[in-house]
């Protein structure tokens, strides 16, 4: 009798022992990852509040892509600049869910094998992973194709995150930029 009922005790505590780290682990996990949106829920924080965007681009079978989202994205530090400074969208190219945009519904275009929106972003060039920018007003600033490692995304973001654009043109940002990530 006396180890059932220290069974019954011990039971629920070692439950609450083994699983409330994995809890608290889930909530305080949010900073040092980038905190990724669909297209629409981007499109709808930056009409209540304006910021630029940070569109990643891939699809479900591009290497690089994942190689991408698990060396270059998974940085704290540039995490949580991009969640500070931009609506960072993730958008499988390849997607069949339709996107409504602007009074627009984009599909998945089976003859080209892409969703209309990635079309549109990419300009009809199309690899992945690609990166794009949009300003507040949703107007594309570039169109970044390729793997970027670490120090290649901080020297866009910071580009665009702290409006240098405004002021100088890329070549003179780079000659004046002094990296702070690895």
């Amino acid at each position: 009798m006396t180890k059932f009922i220290f069974s019954i005790i011990l039971l629920p505590i070692s439950c609450i022992v083994l699983f409330f780290p994995v809890i608290s682990c889930g909530q305080s996990a949010q900073t040092g990852k980038v905190k990724w949106l669909t297209f629409e829920k981007a499109i709808e924080l930056n009409k209540k509040n304006p910021k630029k965007l940070l569109v990643d681009v891939y699809t479900d079978w591009c290497g690089w892509c994942k190689h991408m989202d698990k060396n270059t994205y998974s940085n704290k530090t540039l995490a949580d600049y991009i969640n500070k400074n931009f609506y960072p969208v993730k958008l499988n190219a390849e997607q069949k869910e339709p996107i409504k945009y602007n009074g627009k519904t984009f599909i998945y275009k089976p003859d080209y094998k892409t969703h209309e929106i990635a079309l549109n972003l990419l300009q009809g060039k199309m690899s992945y992973p690609t990166t794009v920018f949009l300003n507040e007003s949703e107007s594309i600033l570039t169109v970044i194709p390729g793997y970027l490692d670490v120090p290649s995304v901080e020297k866009v973001v910071k580009f665009y995150g702290e409006n240098h654009h405004e002021k100088m043109d890329w070549k003179e940002f780079e000659k004046m930029y002094k990296p702070v990530m690895k």
